[in-house]
């Protein structure tokens, strides 16, 4: 995982182990070296497809990185005809972005809470890599793969995978049936 100059500071410890927690494998923390692009001036916000292959061609394929790369970035972002996305994943090209822009309770005139922010980034940050090992959404509205529209919908996952949703990710990372709990 790629954390941003520009992305929520002091955080990056408990998320990843939040993130390692969820998924139940190790997560890696690195600075960013990738130079966020894709900004529109005209709605003041970052295209995600424009940093996700942007992290394609000047990390992946110039490194020869093999795992999954995600970046937590400041930058508010959207994609397609969304008027933003918290996160977004190509699985094709291995990569994927989580914004913290909409995740700080500031953002809604709420206050200020490291805790939810914390929560959020680890559930959506969580929610893009199983994207990048090959998971798809989730019609459970508990599970971290649920697709949530809106911060309320966020904050309603919990930081875990359904049943189906964690099979299918012990399948897709070898590991075999999962513990029972």
């Amino acid at each position: 995982m790629l954390w941003d100059q520009g992305a929520a500071g002091g955080i990056e410890l408990p998320v990843c182990r939040t993130i390692s927690k969820i998924l139940g494998m190790p997560v890696d923390l690195h600075n960013n070296q990738v130079i966020i692009n894709g900004y529109n001036h005209g709605r003041d916000q970052h295209h995600a497809t424009a940093i996700i292959d942007r992290l394609h061609t000047t990390y992946i394929r110039r490194f020869d990185v093999c795992d999954p790369v995600l970046l937590v970035t400041g930058a508010d972002l959207y994609a397609g005809g969304s008027d933003f996305v918290f996160g977004l994943a190509r699985r094709s090209y291995g990569a994927a972005v989580v914004s913290t822009a909409r995740l700080h309770n500031g953002y809604y005139g709420r206050p200020d809470s490291d805790d939810d922010l914390i929560d959020r980034t680890s559930k959506e940050c969580a929610h893009e890599i199983c994207h990048l090992m090959g998971l798809g959404h989730c019609p459970d509205p508990e599970c971290v793969m649920f697709k949530p529209e809106t911060l309320d919908e966020l904050d309603r996952k919990k930081k875990i995978l359904c049943a189906s949703c964690m099979a299918a990710l012990d399948q897709v990372a070898g590991r075999g049936e999962s513990a029972p709990e």
